[in-house]
Formats: structure tokens, C-alpha cells, sequence
């Protein structure tokens, strides 16, 4: 295994100055998404002030998501194993992307597909993945889709399969693909600045937060087929001791 202690310090000080100016980040975001929030019941353009505020509300997501990405990898003990209900976690990160759905022209979708017991995870940290990754979905869909004059869907959803419980994010999109996760995956790694080019014309930095913080937890992101939609979900470990008789 090679060794990597050389660079360990450099690692960490870039860490640390990238959390640092992640929290400084916040403070602005929030005055933006308080200061449209105040003014909306004033105005008669609310639909912009609206866009505002869900745009600065899902920025400080995205930053909390990420320092909680790298507080699991550096602090792992503080994140614990439990058991959680996915439909739960499903339906909170439904209403957490609520806002920023409708900004965006998305209808957002719930489908449990069946009674599942509960499943092994951190609840903190698969709830933050999964806003991650439909924050970024949400804003990609407009591009990746092309027709303007149709109501654009995202569905979060669950289904079993031979693997586990699979729960992710899922659209008519065909463009959620292995090669998609492959090659964005290599070209994050080679600092590309449009790592997920035929999915956003952002960096997608929402995909990777998430994929970091499954990561954290022994999961990771995969392409996903549910009911003749395509997606990015994670595989979960149902956790049969506490499943009803």
C-alpha cells in the first residue's frame, strides 16, 4: 500500500483553509436568502425574489453538505451507524428540495415502491447526501431535457433489488448512465471544471458532496433503472434485527 504521510500535511492544511472558507461563504447566503424572504410579501415580482431565496438556501445546503462530507472522512467515530427508515429520509429531503424544485419548473415525485423495514445508515448524513444529489439533478434537468413546453418530473424513490434497498433520484432522462458516473468520476479526479459535461454545464459539485459522504458511510453512488426511469441512487443493507415478525 503506498504511502502517503508525505502529502498528509499539505492534504490537511488545503482542508482546512477550503473549511474556512466555506464557513465564510455562509454568512452572505444567508443574508441574501433572509433579505428575499423578508421582501417577498412586499412585491409584486415575487417569482424572482423567490428563485433568489431558494438559490442562496440551496448554496448553503450544498457548503453545510460539504463540511459535513469532510467531517465524516476526518472524524468518523462522531458519525454513527443507525437504523433509519428510508421513507422517511425520502419524504424530508422531498420537502428540503421543495423549494428549489419549483424555482426550477420541476414537479417533484415521491414513489415508495413497497413496505420496507428499516436500514442501516447515518441519518444525518444519507439526508444530505440525497439533497446534494437532487439539488444537482434539479438544476440539470432543464438543460438535459430541451423541451421547454413540458412539466419536467424527478421522482425520489425506493425499490428492492438483489443488492439491497435502492434509494435514489430518478427522471426520463437517459443521460443518467454508468459512463456518465465513470467518466465524471475521471475527470473530477483530473481537476476538470465540467466534470458531468453532458449532464451540466456547472461543475455538479452537488454529485460529488454526496458520493463523498456515502462514501464516508462504505456506500457509494451508482446509475439506477426504477419503473422505466433512469437515476442516481445508492444501494442500503436492511437491518433485519429490527424488521417487524
Amino acid at each position: 500500500m503506498p504511502d502517503n504521510s508525505g502529502n498528509r500535511d499539505s492534504l490537511d492544511m488545503s482542508e482546512h483553509l477550503l473549511l474556512g472558507v466555506a464557513e465564510e461563504l455562509k454568512m452572505p447566503l444567508v443574508q441574501i436568502a433572509r433579505l428575499a424572504e423578508t421582501i417577498i410579501p412586499t412585491t409584486e415580482d415575487s417569482k424572482s425574489l423567490r428563485m433568489i431565496q431558494s438559490t442562496a438556501d440551496t448554496g448553503l445546503q450544498l457548503i453545510d453538505n460539504y463540511i459535513l462530507g469532510i467531517r465524516l472522512r476526518s472524524e468518523p467515530q462522531l458519525f454513527e451507524l443507525e437504523s433509519v427508515s428510508i421513507s422517511s429520509i425520502l419524504y424530508d429531503t422531498g420537502e428540503r428540495l421543495s423549494s428549489l424544485a419549483k424555482s426550477y419548473g420541476v414537479n417533484l415525485e415521491l414513489n415508495i415502491g413497497g413496505r420496507f423495514g428499516p436500514v442501516t445508515a447515518n441519518k444525518q448524513a444519507l439526508q444530505a447526501a440525497l439533497v446534494s444529489l437532487g439539488a444537482a439533478l434539479i438544476e440539470a434537468l432543464p438543460a438535459m431535457d430541451g423541451n421547454l413546453n413540458r412539466q419536467l418530473s424527478l421522482q425520489l424513490a425506493t425499490h428492492r433489488s438483489r443488492y439491497g434497498i435502492v434509494a435514489g433520484l430518478y427522471t426520463d432522462a437517459s443521460q443518467l448512465s454508468h459512463s456518465l458516473l465513470s467518466s465524471g468520476r475521471k475527470l473530477s479526479s483530473s481537476r476538470s471544471r465540467q466534470p458531468l459535461i453532458n449532464l451540466t454545464h456547472t461543475s455538479g459539485a452537488g454529485v460529488f458532496v454526496a458520493e463523498t459522504i456515502l462514501n464516508a458511510m462504505n456506500l457509494k453512488l451508482t446509475a439506477s433503472r426504477h419503473r422505466n426511469l433512469y437515476g442516481i441512487a445508492t444501494i442500503l443493507t436492511a437491518n433485519n434485527q429490527l424488521q417487524l415478525v
